[in-house]
């Protein structure tokens, strides 16, 4: 038995807390009965409605993938260009979504999934993990510049917490370098703005690590089953995160 806002939030059709409204406000079904009292367990052979539509029930399921270059991280394109999703329809029956996203040339690890709530535990502001971002500069970034970074900088829609960053190589005669940074936002095209604002604008990009997860054994459009450990683990490390920032 399982909560019923999760149940529908795991049927990929809206988040977890838009369930809650929906059901709430009368819009949700159990059975033919209207139910309206947050916290109703369901069993998987109950038959769900929102909105009068029934909704299919899927098994979860949860990947990491290695995200190409020139692939729009998305389920669908009304320019019929390429998406995160393509890859994964004639291979699983379940239908699947990217958690958060990446440009459309940036590469690296992206987890896939149909279900909403722990997308929605990953996305959320006040989860802080970890992503590993390698990127290829135009320009050596001096260290008082990696300091602002480190600190946190202002870019037109706010500041930017704190990052680790470090340069892990220079090619002087090209006049490039590699830096990596780890940050736990989220902000659009973020670590493209903050090497811009800088003076060290992005050549080449790519997220090598999310949480714990990184790409090894996969190749640029792969994936593979996240394991249940893997699943628990990323649930119990958001929350400690939380936990963490809280006590601060």
């Amino acid at each position: 038995m399982e909560r019923l806002q999760k149940v529908i939030a795991q049927s990929g059709i809206t988040s977890r807390r838009k369930a809650e409204e929906l059901i709430r406000e009368g819009k949700v079904k159990v059975n033919g009965n209207v139910v309206t009292e947050l916290g109703t367990k369901v069993g998987t052979k109950d038959k769900i409605e929102v909105n009068e539509i029934q909704i299919q029930r899927e098994q979860p399921v949860y990947f990491l993938m290695y995200k190409p270059s020139g692939v729009i991280t998305a389920v669908s394109d009304d320019k019929g260009r390429k998406v995160v999703a393509d890859y994964f329809r004639d291979i699983i029956e379940q239908r699947v979504f990217p958690v958060g996203r990446l440009d459309y040339d940036t590469t690296g690890a992206i987890i896939m999934t149909n279900d909403g709530e722990f997308a929605n535990v990953l996305m959320h502001p006040r989860y802080q993990l970890d992503k590993v971002y390698i990127a290829k500069v135009k320009g050596i970034p001096p260290r008082e510049k990696i300091k602002q970074l480190e600190r946190g900088i202002r870019l037109e829609d706010g500041m930017t917490a704190p990052a680790k960053v470090k340069v892990t190589s220079i090619d002087k005669k090209k006049g490039t370098a590699i830096v990596e940074l780890i940050i736990h936002e989220g902000k659009n095209r973020q670590v493209k703005r903050m090497l811009e604002a800088i003076g060290t604008p992005v050549m080449k990009l790519k997220r090598e690590r999310y949480g714990f997860l990184d790409l090894k054994g996969l190749n640029p459009g792969e994936f593979r089953e996240l394991t249940p450990h893997e699943i628990k683990q990323l649930r119990n490390l958001a929350v400690t995160q939380t936990s963490k920032k809280s006590r601060r």
